[in-house]
């Protein structure tokens, strides 16, 4: 590639760093800016964005590249914040890092990076984006996984479209990581050891739980084991996630084998929140899945009885499955093996191999072997 300008979104992590770097050493023009997604408690303790701004600053300064500061708050509380909290009411999870994606990092920093003369973005995502040359210049992207299969992102950018992919480098996503914290350590990086950031970006380390409550009431409710049982109380269905194990409120209930107990269900319309023994309960596992708001990266929908593999959280392993309907923007999915908690509002998203192919939102799934929806979206 002919030396660009590329504007790099500089985190203060250590992957955009040594992204950045790399694209100065291959001759570009490098631009660092920082994006400011957050601003509601910025002094708080478990807010990060001052330190991360300073360590952004010493990264810039010891590559020699010029960083800018932007406030992307107003955006990030409009386009991604609102909607994680409307989702969280309705008894959905929500993730927020791929609506942040799609709607900021690619789309607001993009449209400025633009306005800056840029020909390209970078940030530090374990990606790839594959270019095949087309006729009178307009060639097609492909999504590919990062080749460290420890750290790929592809999940969080599966929305991505075809004019953001085609502005867009990834620099990390052919290296491991522990390459990545190499360079960093030999050019002498101010956040070579860095940890990496972990949960979502405006929460921080802070307890979720406590976070939530600021902006969601609680409406407390009953909860009932599988035989209809009251055994307690909850504080609110929001507060509460398909699989969640720890802070369910009922470390003291025995019953049967004396396993952990899970959220199972949650029902809206009568504030119950249900849960089950044992990590294996059938109400814990989907045979089959319906999808919502999908979107594709060739901009072409799946044909059904397409054979691709899925995931339905991103620490999760591949799952073979066949894209058994589509209708509208949405998508339905049978799994050759049952998934356990999928969740209404996380992101099944489709692989053909090393291609991630977009996804959608979960809105229902059901049982093995049945054809009831057992977790619809209200």
């Amino acid at each position: 590639m002919n030396p660009q300008r590329v504007v790099v979104g500089l985190s203060g992590g250590v992957d955009s760093a040594v992204s950045a770097w790399l694209l100065k050493q291959q001759g570009h023009e490098v631009i660092g800016l920082f994006m400011k997604n957050w601003e509601d408690d910025d002094d708080d303790e478990y807010c990060s964005t001052r330190q991360d701004l300073i360590d952004a600053a010493a990264v810039a300064d010891v590559i020699g590249i010029e960083l800018e500061a932007v406030n992307f708050s107003a955006d990030y509380k409009d386009r991604v914040f609102a909607e994680f909290l409307r989702e969280y009411a309705a008894g959905r999870t929500p993730n927020p890092d791929v609506l942040c994606n799609a709607e900021i990092k690619f789309k607001a920093f993009l449209d400025h990076a633009m306005a800056l003369g840029a020909a390209y973005i970078a940030t530090g995502h374990y990606a790839r984006v594959r270019r095949t040359p087309g006729e009178a210049g307009g060639g097609r992207c492909e999504l590919l996984r990062g080749l460290d299969t420890t750290k790929d992102q592809s999940y969080f950018l599966h929305r991505l479209n075809q004019a953001q992919l085609a502005k867009t480098l990834f620099p990390v996503g052919e290296l491991p990581k522990r390459e990545v914290r190499r360079i960093a350590d030999e050019i002498g990086l101010p956040n070579a050891g860095k940890k990496d950031s972990t949960g979502i970006c405006f929460i921080g380390e802070r307890p979720f739980r406590e976070f939530l409550n600021r902006y969601l009431p609680t409406t407390p409710g009953p909860i009932r084991r599988a035989d209809g049982h009251v055994v307690g109380e909850h504080v609110g269905l929001a507060f509460y996630t398909l699989g969640q194990r720890k802070g369910i409120g009922v470390g003291g209930q025995k019953s049967g084998s004396g396993e952990a107990w899970f959220v199972a269900r949650k029902d809206m319309a009568t504030n119950t929140l249900w849960i089950v023994q044992g990590h294996d309960h059938p109400w814990l596992l989907a045979g089959s899945l319906t999808a919502d708001d999908a979107t594709w990266v060739s901009g072409t929908a799946l044909a059904p009885g397409t054979r691709l593999t899925a995931k339905t959280r991103y620490r999760q392993t591949d799952a073979a499955c066949e894209v058994t309907a589509t209708a509208g923007t949405g998508f339905a999915l049978q799994f050759e093996v049952p998934q356990w908690a999928a969740t209404p509002g996380q992101s099944a998203v489709l692989y053909d191999g090393e291609v991630c192919l977009g996804g959608g939102v979960i809105a229902a799934t059901t049982a093995p072997g049945t054809h009831a929806a057992l977790h619809a979206a209200p």
